[in-house]
């Protein structure tokens, strides 16, 4: 299996991911609008197990917000680089922005579209739109 690595910002905290992604997608729900200042983030998701941290697990601070997956950043730069839990059996969202280099899938998918600003276009790119949180991969 390839990898991929990535980090924060600062370079704190770093990660290395397996590939491939299950899936690789736009939300544009509030909290990703709040968290990232962009009206939608990319995320590639994986299997908890696929997700490793290198470095910088110190600095890692994570806000569990309520009915919400844990989104974990740097302490230091507040660079978002996960959210789920790596340690339990679930998936990881990994920001694709945090990533070094190719994901090797495209995204597939846009969620949580009743969230977007209206004075947002979104690209008419083809792909599945949901609504709310999507429902396949």
């Amino acid at each position: 299996m390839s990898s991929l690595t990535g980090s924060c910002a600062c370079g704190t905290v770093q990660f290395e991911v397996e590939l491939p992604f299950t899936t690789v997608g736009y939300c544009h729900c509030k909290r990703c609008q709040k968290r990232s200042g962009v009206p939608w983030s990319m995320n590639g998701m994986a299997p908890a197990g696929a997700f490793t941290l290198v470095a910088g697990g110190e600095a890692i601070r994570t806000w569990r917000p309520e009915g919400g997956h844990p989104k974990s950043f740097c302490e230091h730069c507040g660079g978002h680089v996960y959210s789920g839990d790596p340690e339990g059996n679930g998936s990881v969202g990994i920001r694709l922005g945090a990533v070094d280099g190719d994901p090797g899938m495209a995204p597939r998918w846009r969620q949580w579209l009743e969230s977007s600003p209206e004075w947002v276009e979104i690209p008419d790119d083809g792909l599945p739109r949901f609504m709310g949180a999507r429902t396949i991969d």
